[in-house]
């Protein structure tokens, strides 16, 4: 069964599987025909996301685990729910309790599971040939062994090592050094033996099969004799202790027995450059998996394809596909092993982007309709202005082009840096055997490398050696980096980057090249998303509420021509669409960017209110903290989410600004910088004059505000595709960026209210507007309509643009679906409530009934006012 609504829940071990089953009737009694949940196989301890799994065949304990997914899943197939699930295909987390991980950690390459991640094993860098870097100490490796911070341990008749929270495995050959002086220690020959034999455990060059097993029976048979001797003569366990605190006492011999690990263990910075395997963009602790192969994805997908094809699951949507090395491969065994389930990926197109037709899947999560909504119901004079304000508030002036770049190069000289090492030792590779390159020193191929990634119009493309052809849109994207790459730096060779061009165009063959190309584009989308996403959209605030995933702050706005356009060419090619205004991902939820639009229809307002806030709050900045763009921030995120608190206050601008890496970071926090800020956010809050200040800017924009949500929240519901509800966000939303937007639903009020909302007329939702009751309204009445008529919703929906007329036409958006659902709704509302008696639109012949007003509406021309006189929006169903 394909949904034709979702309900997002985010389920963690506060609001677990039955808790999530006691809110299901709630969803149901909505109109949504699908439960959408967040990952729910096994993850690392604690997670309140589960994106970090440790285990793809089992289900999260913390949320009640298999007992309690069983009851879950009762719950919605006895209430006619169906059921969508979130899946990571790209990375596994390191926890501890990830026995792959576990394993290849104790035995290095002749772990069976060495080839499930993506190590570089054959590392260039002799340190880290056959080991693995764990970036975990807090202090440098000498000085972390010296504190004491490092510990071998026994558990039973197994060793490991304790350092900052993690407990590491320990190779079988190097439990020599401690089974030697134990076995000294109590003469016995038996543990001298168990010394010897595993000294000896497989300890070859080669890794194929027969060795990998040969390894693994190894060890496990003399782990099983050393179990049973410890059992029979337990005077032998004393010994190793002794021999343990031995070491522990001794850091040349701790320094020594961690020498022989398949692992280096060093301080948490050394990540930036010398990380040896791929992870989720910068998360150490998330590494990528193989999922090319098909044992990868055969035993990561078995629990999913088995709930696929029971009908536990009716649809799958795929967390950041752009990490895997082959996109199209994997969906296409995906789609064999699932042929009718719906299935979406989070793929972040930029403007005008195609999503690839060869995809067999319904389309993505939706985040490019969320910036055409954006840019639907912004001013485009008045971004006009407000660039003027922004620019004349911030000291120095700056360029939005040269931004992005010089944050994409930041991202990769540091956090990415890593990456960029392991592609250039690839293309040092390639250069060494063609004689017109070799010359080229690896410092210049690193700045060439992040050159044209820095480049890159969009996250990637998609070239497939195996294929041997080049697609038109991935050859544009490609030369268009490497023109802008030859354009920036010309102090480097331009032979360089054409021939990178050679190796990317697949001008230039062979093993080497495929793999390089086949990373670089692994690559570019970390660069986008960290260089991009994570820094360029918290340092750019000329209108925040334009700062998206996937949006072009610099140029947001939309014509309503471009968005007839848009979703008429997603009704042609990807009706079965997601369709979202907000998720767990969005930097602000939907209602807060609502409200910000309306600062592009009151430019001058916000200019003289910026001037006053200011100089009123000059006295609150310590040393000239915090700096003009971070207040400018701050004084936005405020009209936009007020009330706020100044606790939320603090969190979102602590994470925001450390984000935007200007005056302070993650890695490198300044605490005069986050000091002063936390004290002007404090006192600014604690200003009465302040305070009126802003109450009075935020009345001016709430009713705008509300108008545009009940607009965006209406279209998201008619056009092509399946709308997505995230959870809280029926009623008035203003919840700020993760951890922010996490907070508990109140599912409770949010019940009461829809069923109190049944028996009210127009007016009495209007009168409860503080409340969100009339989004939850607009919501409600559409699902059913959804519900009712699926014809007019599915993939043989018609979408006809209906053109309003008159002097304020390019105030509304009207479209006609199925030949039966009429949606009209306003934009740039700002002033104009007495403008829509010039204003009308043609509705299309037959009976019809305004559903959201409760009146009947006839054929032919009517006024925007009356469509508007009882309700903002207007929902229009044909009769009979």
């Amino acid at each position: 069964m394909k949904p034709l609504s979702t309900y997002r829940l985010q389920l963690h071990a506060g609001f677990t599987f039955d808790d999530a089953r006691l809110v299901a009737d709630y969803i149901k009694e909505l109109g949504v025909t699908h439960v959408y949940s967040s990952p729910y196989l096994q993850a690392a301890p604690g997670s309140t996301h589960g994106y970090d799994v440790v285990d793809h065949r089992a289900i999260n304990e913390e949320l009640g685990g298999v007992p309690a997914h069983d009851r879950f899943s009762k719950r919605l197939k006895k209430l006619g729910l169906g059921q969508i699930l979130d899946i990571v295909p790209n990375h596994m987390s390191l926890a501890q309790n990830n026995r792959y991980w576990a394993d290849v950690l104790e035995n290095g390459p002749h772990s069976h599971f060495a080839q499930y991640f993506d190590i570089d094993w054959e590392s260039s860098d002799t340190r880290f040939r056959n080991k693995v870097l764990l970036p975990i100490l807090e202090d440098q490796y000498g000085q972390a062994l010296s504190k004491g911070s490092v510990k071998l341990v026994r558990y039973g008749t197994r060793f490991g090592i304790e350092c900052c929270g993690n407990r590491l495995p320990i190779a079988p050959h190097s439990l020599s050094l401690i089974l030697s002086p134990a076995a000294e220690t109590c003469a016995s020959d038996s543990l001298a033996f168990f010394a010897d034999s595993f000294a000896c455990v497989a300890r070859h060059e080669d890794n194929e099969a027969a060795t990998i097993l040969r390894h693994e029976r190894d060890r496990k048979v003399l782990f099983s004799l050393l179990d049973r001797f410890c059992t029979e003569e337990p005077q032998a366990l004393a010994c190793i202790d002794r021999a343990i605190d031995t070491i522990n006492a001794d850091v040349d011999a701790l320094d020594t027995l961690l020498q022989q690990q398949n692992y280096r263990i060093a301080h948490w910075r050394t990540a930036d450059e010398d990380l040896v395997y791929r992870r989720f963009f910068d998360v150490n602790s998330l590494i990528g998996l193989r999922m090319e192969r098909e044992q990868v994805f055969t035993e990561t997908h078995e629990l999913i394809v088995r709930w696929l094809r029971l009908g536990v699951l009716d649809g799958i949507r795929i967390d950041h596909p752009d990490g895997l090395r082959v996109p199209q491969e994997y969906f296409e065994r995906l789609r064999d092993a699932a042929p009718k389930s719906w299935i979406v990926i989070e793929k972040i197109l930029a403007r005008k982007e195609p999503l690839r037709e060869t995809w067999p899947i319904d389309g993505t999560t939706g985040y490019e309709f969320l910036n055409m909504v954006n840019g639907l119901f912004v001013s485009p004079e008045g971004l006009i202005k407000l660039d003027e304000v922004y620019r004349n508030f911030l000291p120095e002036p700056f360029d939005y082009t040269t931004l992005v770049h010089d944050k994409k190069i930041a991202v990769m000289q540091e956090a990415l840096g890593s990456d960029v090492n392991r592609l250039t030792t690839i293309f040092q590779h390639i250069c060494e055997k063609d004689r017109d390159h070799r010359d080229y020193s690896r410092a210049e191929l690193r700045r060439a490398i992040r050159e044209v990634a820095a480049n890159f119009p969009l996250y990637r493309t998609y070239v497939n050696p195996e294929s041997n052809e080049v697609e038109q849109v991935d050859a544009s994207v490609i030369q268009s980096a490497i023109d802008g790459a030859i354009r920036n730096r010309p102090d480097i060779a331009r032979d360089l980057f054409d021939f990178i061009a050679d190796v990317l165009l697949l001008r230039s063959r062979g093993e080497l090249e495929s793999d390089f190309l086949l990373r670089f584009q692994q690559f570019t989308s970390p660069v986008m998303a960290k260089g991009f996403e994570d820094t360029v959209l918290y340092c750019y605030n000329r209108l925040t509420g334009m700062n998206e995933v996937g949006s072009d702050p610099s140029n947001p706005a939309v014509s309503i021509d471009d968005f007839h356009w848009f979703n008429q060419q997603a009704q042609q090619l990807h009706p079965g669409r997601m369709v979202t205004l907000t998720t767990h991902d969005t930097k602000r939820a939907e209602d807060v960017r609502a409200r910000l639009a309306v600062l592009s229809e009151l430019a001058g307002e916000f200019e003289s209110a910026l001037i006053r806030w200011s100089e009123m709050n000059e006295v609150y900045r310590n040393e000239g903290f915090p700096d003009r763009n971070t207040e400018y921030l701050y004084y936005q995120t405020l009209i936009g989410a007020w009330p706020l608190s100044p606790e939320r206050a603090i969190a979102y601008m602590e994470k925001a600004t450390r984000e935007a890496k200007q005056q302070t970071s993650w890695t490198h926090p300044i605490e005069k910088f986050e000091r002063a800020l936390r004290g002007f956010i404090e006192q600014t809050l604690a200003s009465a004059a302040f305070i009126a200040e802003m109450e009075a800017m935020v009345k001016k924009t709430q009713t705008a505000g509300r108008m545009n949500s009940l607009a965006q929240t209406l279209l998201k519901y008619t056009v092509p595709g399946v709308p997505d509800l995230y959870q809280g966000s029926e009623l008035w939303d203003h919840r700020l960026v993760d951890p922010d937007n996490r907070t508990p639903v109140d599912f409770n009020h949010c019940r009461e209210l829809l069923a109190a909302m049944k028996a009210m007329s127009v007016d009495k939702v209007l009168e409860r507007m503080e409340e969100g009751a009339p989004k939850l309204w607009v919501i409600h009445h559409v699902l059913q309509v959804r519900n009712q008529h699926p014809e007019c919703f599915g993939d043989a929906g018609d979408y006809e643009p209906l053109m309003a007329r008159g002097d304020m036409r390019d105030h509304a958006v009207a479209f006609l679906r199925g030949g039966r659902i009429v949606t009209v709704v306003p934009r740039l509302t700002a002033g104009v409530d007495s403008g829509w008696q010039r204003a009308e639109i043609v509705v299309p012949p037959g009976k019809w009934r305004n559903l959201l007003a409760g009146c009947s509406v006839g054929e032919g021309p009517c006024r925007m006012a009356d469509l508007f006189s009882l309700f903002p929006v207007a929902l229009l169903v044909r009769e009979g």
